[in-house]
């Protein structure tokens, strides 16, 4: 059974490597075969390529290089480019990851073809509807065939719109990567590479373009987080859209330490050791849970809200005027309840994936 795997950005490159770990590995699914495309989503070195190498993803096959565009000239690119790849691999299975632009440019093309779509992370919904991801996931649940469930809420979200595709509860597919590759990462000590790796340092990440493209948000988020870095080391790895912005408008980043994008395993070492995590990210919120490190969620809303059970969690919305008090109240939160994963299921979901779907095709 040919499985065609689209990848285009880094939380995509993450999931992946739990199913094509036990593709490789577990002879229960040796009958299946993977290719891989990299649509080229991102194309900093530091956040896809190097990826495939930390987590033994197998290379691409196929490298569509798309590069940064509009979202629909991005999104049109991908699927002029994976229309031929389809139609010479003939693949059983396409298989779709997340909420991007390259997850629904492959939902489009194989169901026009058609062939059978796999959607893992299906259900999710933030309910806003101007945010590009939220119009992603519900365009390809609509168009998937077969619909794995990160939550019981997500599978319940499908249900109430009544998609037609399969849907299953199977788990968090992050959460099966976040317990395999804790254990490398704690072997190999990463702390080294940062001298400022303790529980004195905030994480910081901001890429989301309700959060960049709004200038004025822009500048009042980084003057709020300056204004926390005076009290404490704030690390901010740079996305390279966030810098191009950045750079236009010329803003002074000081006392906010910034670097290099990193690794996934040098993220879940900085989540390990942060005081805090500050995110507008959708994955970092789910990993700083696995992690047992508070985070402040910078969006009126989240798809994983259970992530704010105990206030592990906290949303704050970037365009509210009390911005700074309202993180420094977060910061001085007392001890959490330790967490429960079991709401991201045991840490087992990418063999039921394959397991049904070697029942399916």
């Amino acid at each position: 059974m040919k499985i065609l795997t689209i990848l285009g950005a880094r939380p995509q490159f993450i999931k992946a490597s739990a199913i094509s770990r036990q593709i490789r590995n577990n002879k229960i699914f040796s009958d299946f075969d993977e290719i891989i495309v990299h649509t080229g989503q991102h194309y900093d070195k530091n956040m896809s390529d190097s990826f495939f190498g930390e987590l033994s993803i197998p290379s691409p096959k196929y490298n569509l290089n798309v590069g940064s565009h509009s979202h629909a000239l991005q999104t049109a690119k991908i699927m002029i480019g994976l229309e031929e790849i389809i139609l010479k691999e003939k693949p059983d299975l396409l298989l779709v990851y997340g909420d991007t632009n390259s997850t629904i440019a492959g939902s489009l093309v194989a169901s026009k073809i058609p062939i059978k779509i796999a959607h893992v992370e299906s259900g999710l919904r933030s309910y806003r509807y101007a945010m590009p991801e939220e119009i992603n996931r519900i365009v390809t649940d609509n168009l998937s065939d077969y619909l794995f469930c990160p939550t019981i809420d997500s599978l319940k979200n499908l249900a109430e719109e009544k998609v037609t595709g399969k849907s299953w509860f199977v788990g968090d597919i992050m959460l099966d990567n976040y317990l395999y590759f804790s254990k490398k990462i704690e072997q190999k000590n990463l702390t080294k590479k940062y001298k400022f790796l303790n529980n004195d340092f905030i994480f910081l990440t901001l890429h989301r373009a309700e959060n960049t493209d709004n200038h004025d948000i822009f500048r009042k988020i980084i003057e709020s987080i300056k204004s926390i870095a005076k009290f404490y080391k704030v690390v901010f790895p740079l996305h390279p859209r966030t810098r191009i912005i950045a750079d236009k408008l010329e803003i002074d980043f000081s006392p906010i330490e910034i670097i290099a994008p990193i690794s996934y395993f040098d993220t879940i070492d900085f989540l390990s050791n942060a005081k805090c995590v500050i995110t507008d990210s959708g994955g970092l919120q789910k990993e700083a849970f696995f992690s047992q490190t508070p985070c402040i969620t910078l969006r009126d809303e989240t798809e994983w809200h259970e992530t704010l059970e105990n206030n592990w969690n906290n949303l704050i919305s970037p365009s509210d005027i009390h911005l700074i008090e309202k993180i420094k109240l977060v910061l001085d939160l007392e001890k959490r309840i330790p967490v429960s994963y079991e709401s991201f299921g045991d840490g087992f979901s990418s063999n039921k994936i394959l397991s049904i779907l070697k029942e399916e095709l």
